[in-house]
């Protein structure tokens, strides 16, 4: 049925245009001179720049220190077999994070606070509290890493290493405000660039990598198919999701005059242009340093018979006599920034999903006092995370319980994210298009074949 529609600046479109036919509409002409002037396009680039930041971190966190070690033992237990499906998993991955970032900024809410208005309170609780169990023990896994790999490089303790680095990520969140701390995560994705640089170091054999890729290598035995679904849930987890739909709506409350798309169409097109391009950016750039991590060690420990890889600072060591000093000194640093960018992800998106289900104030972009239980959920993972790994705890074992949970509630999860994405009640005129739709509903598809795949070699 076709109303009119309020379009945010202050003008109703009439029966005959339907609120899609916004998203249609060429932008406003700008003069000559404007459009010839470098100082204009060079500022406009700037601007551009600056908003980009919840799908460039979000890819960035994925390269989390626990991710490192599955990628790490994909290439140095399968060498070359593996990289194929870095590029299965991309186009899947940018799919289901558009969904949740559209949520988030035409919604004006997170994934939790629509489960909570729109689906029954047992699925919201479930997911919420599955939610902070694996990601709490994620936060423990790579506090661990971090802990080892600073141990590495500088010798010490790495349980004192590992309370620093805790306390470091408590204090970001709870005293940076987020408009200084958007930057600062922004500037931590820098750091993955360290497995692009170890590339550079080692020999890489072009024919048969390109073979390789082209032509995957598929092993149909158990092993390889576990690290396979493993692969698979570390690119595709659920803190992702809920990390990027609340970054997005942390944006929208941040600017002055932005409103959620669907209560104001202003600037929809170019906000939904920005998201599109920046979560291509961030998981493009996510899954090709998982490729190159698997690259370094398939042509270094995989090629030099060391098969077993169980952290990422057990990858680091043992590129040292492979690969040289510099290649694992990059490697370990790449740990250790990618630990800070991720713990803050991590932790975060457990205390938005927390405190939206209980309707607490919410966001870093206000006081620790005014949000206590937020930041409460960030200080309480985090903590939690620090006495796992001060405990006698395994903290491999820990970290496959955690990837199992995830990839178990992530199905679910992305079950409802693509039913909220079509539903004209929560989404108005913005639903997803039939293409993102497909796109969507095979990365659910595909997550729920593996996670079915993982529980059946378990068993067997």
């Amino acid at each position: 049925m076709r109303s009119a529609y309020q379009t945010g600046r202050g003008d109703s479109v009439g029966a005959f245009v339907t609120p899609r036919a916004i998203l249609r509409r060429p932008a406003r002409r700008r003069t000559l001179i404007d459009r010839s002037t470098d100082g204009f396009s060079l500022k406009r680039t700037n601007r551009f720049l600056e908003r980009l930041g919840p799908g460039l971190i979000t890819g960035a966190a994925d390269d989390d220190p626990s991710g490192i070690a599955t990628y790490s033992q994909a290439g140095a237990q399968f060498g070359l077999a593996m990289l194929w499906s870095v590029f299965l998993t991309t186009p899947l991955m940018v799919g289901i994070q558009v969904v949740s970032a559209r949520i988030g900024r035409v919604t004006g809410h997170g994934i939790a606070r629509n489960l909570r208005d729109h689906y029954p309170r047992p699925l919201l609780w479930f997911v919420v509290w599955a939610l902070l169990l694996a990601n709490t023990v994620n936060v423990a896994a790579d506090i661990g890493a971090m802990g080892e790999a600073l141990k590495l490089v500088i010798g010490g303790p790495s349980q004192a290493y590992d309370v620093l680095f805790g306390v470091i990520a408590v204090l970001m969140q709870l005293f940076i405000p987020y408009r200084y701390l958007a930057p600062i995560l922004k500037w931590l994705t820098l750091s993955l660039f360290a497995y692009v640089a170890v590339l550079f170091s080692v020999d890489i054999p072009w024919t048969k990598l390109v073979v390789a890729t082209l032509i995957p290598p598929l092993e149909l035995t158990r092993e390889y198919l576990m690290l396979l679904v493993a692969v698979l849930g570390t690119t595709i987890s659920p803190y992702l999701f809920f990390w990027q739909a609340s970054q997005e709506v942390e944006e929208q409350r941040a600017t002055v005059g932005d409103e959620p798309l669907r209560d104001s169409s202003r600037g929809a097109l170019a906000h939904l242009r920005r998201i599109k391009i920046d979560t291509w950016l961030g998981m493009t750039f996510s899954n090709a340093i998982a490729f190159s991590i698997m690259l370094t060690t398939a042509v270094t420990l995989h090629n030099a018979g060391i098969t077993d890889i169980e952290t990422s600072a057990q990858a680091a060591l043992a590129l040292k006599p492979i690969a040289g000093q510099f290649a694992f000194t990059l490697f370990a640093a790449g740990i250790i920034g990618t630990g800070l960018l991720a713990i803050p992800v991590l932790a975060g998106s457990a205390a938005y999903a927390v405190a939206e289900a209980m309707q607490w104030p919410i966001g870093h972009s206000l006081e620790p006092m005014k949000a206590k239980g937020f930041y409460g959920i960030i200080t309480l993972a985090t903590v939690i995370g620090i006495g796992i790994d001060l405990a006698p705890v395994d903290p491999i074992k820990a970290l496959l319980w955690s990837a199992m949970l995830n990839g178990v509630i992530a199905v679910p999860i992305m079950a409802v994210m693509m039913r909220m994405a079509v539903r004209a009640d929560i989404m108005g005129a913005f639903t997803i298009t039939p293409k993102l739709e497909r796109l969507g509903w095979f990365a659910t598809v595909l997550m729920a074949i593996a996670v079915v795949a993982m529980l059946v070699s378990m068993a067997v």
